[in-house]
């Protein structure tokens, strides 16, 4: 599994294991990702990509924005994870 800047991806182990967060930069078999909450963009997690699963491959503004290198905000993050969250979960209560 190759993981690209700006994907969305499930916490498999740890802590944060079950949150969504977004990859920021990705350096060999490590990802540095990101919620806007807990793990902000100033700070982002240095966790190893077998630690996580993809998601999906954001394409929306903020994911446009992390790829080109525009300056994101915490709350971006924020909004674009919860609304993912979201239609996951309508999708699994829809069956």
């Amino acid at each position: 599994m190759e993981l690209a800047k700006s994907d969305i991806v499930l916490s498999l182990s740890g802590r944060d294991k079950g949150k969504y967060f977004f990859v920021v930069e990705t350096a060999g078999d490590y990802a540095l990702i990101a919620d806007g909450k807990c793990r902000k963009l100033e700070r982002p997690k240095r966790k190893k990509q077998k630690h996580l699963q993809l998601a999906a491959r954001a394409d929306s503004r903020v994911a446009g924005k992390l790829r080109s290198g525009d300056k994101v905000l915490n709350s971006e993050l924020r909004r674009e994870l919860a609304g993912f969250c979201q239609e996951i979960q309508s999708q699994n209560q829809g069956g």
